[in-house]
């Protein structure tokens, strides 16, 4: 599975926030939802259109996109 298949930017949808393709659940959302405690299982009840692969794409798009992060030092 490619996370490409499932987020897209498009800059007329949430102002070119990653989403779900087809939807406007946005990726931070998912991540935020996650990072709160919340089960895949709670976020598809929440979401009946969301599907467990869309919520694993999220997880992958977000490890993608921290490992090509650039960390840049302060010159304190």
């Amino acid at each position: 599975m490619k996370y490409q298949d499932f987020i897209i930017s498009d800059h007329r949808v949430m102002l070119g926030k990653p989403v779900i393709k087809g939807t406007r659940l946005t990726v931070e959302m998912i991540l935020r939802k996650l990072g709160e405690g919340a089960e895949i299982d709670d976020l598809l009840a929440m979401y009946p259109h969301l599907s467990k692969e869309a919520v694993q794409a999220v997880l992958q798009y977000a490890a993608e996109t921290i490992a090509n992060e650039e960390t840049l030092e302060s010159a304190a």
